[in-house]
């Protein structure tokens, strides 16, 4: 396969299109193409999907949480500068939510989904069990984090993601914009990420202070 790579400022490079196209067909290779297709988000799919669908509802999925581990030197930074933005990584659990995109139309939207999430190869598509309520569980389609990509940042300490939060920004806006949408649109859904909570009130103080305090 023959596939178009771009430098991204880094050594992450961008994914061409014949490489995405790829991966969508592996993931959806037990697909119908009759019965609708879920998506759970957990981070900016959340408040800004970009795609259709018929019903969302809150879920949790075990054995992953949320974490501030990506570097973004484009959309949330720049190479010189870059941000942080959300992935999952193994181990406990986390609440998102899962929308449900009607089978006429989810092969087109997953393809720009993918242009969207898989523009370089940070994060591994999985398919991944959703708990909504008691009882419902639906199979949905998440965007585990790639730890073996060069975008990955690890853990890092609170000063440093703190000082990275406050100050990056990208051509999608800035960092802290990311943090602070995405922590509004969870406490909307009802859900409560105390770690994301407590680093967006720091943001909130920091960035409403002078700029020599």
């Amino acid at each position: 396969m023959v596939s178009r790579i771009e430098a991204v400022g880094t050594d992450e490079a961008t994914l061409g299109d014949d490489e995405r196209d790829a991966s969508l067909a592996d993931v959806l290779a037990d697909w119908d193409r009759q019965e609708p297709v879920w998506v759970f988000g957990y981070g900016s799919l959340i408040w800004r999907p970009e795609f259709d669908f018929d019903l969302k509802a809150r879920g949790l999925v075990y054995g992953y949480h949320r974490s501030l581990c990506l570097w973004s030197h484009l959309y949330r930074g720049t190479p010189e500068k870059p941000g942080l933005v959300l992935g999952l990584e193994p181990g406990g659990s986390v609440h998102g939510v899962a929308f449900r995109i009607p089978a006429a139309i989810a092969h087109e939207h997953l393809r720009a989904l993918w242009k969207r999430e898989l523009f370089t190869g940070s994060y591994v598509p999985r398919w991944l069990e959703v708990r909504i309520g008691d009882a419902e569980r639906v199979k949905a389609i998440g965007f585990v984090m790639n730890r073996a990509g060069p975008g990955y940042a690890g853990s890092l300490d609170r000063g440093t993601m703190l000082h990275t939060v406050c100050t990056a920004s990208g051509s999608k806006g800035s960092c802290a914009d990311y943090l602070l949408s995405t922590v509004q649109s969870l406490a909307e859904h009802r859900i409560h990420d105390r770690h994301l909570a407590k680093l967006a009130a720091e943001v909130g103080v920091k960035i409403a202070l002078p700029r020599d305090a």
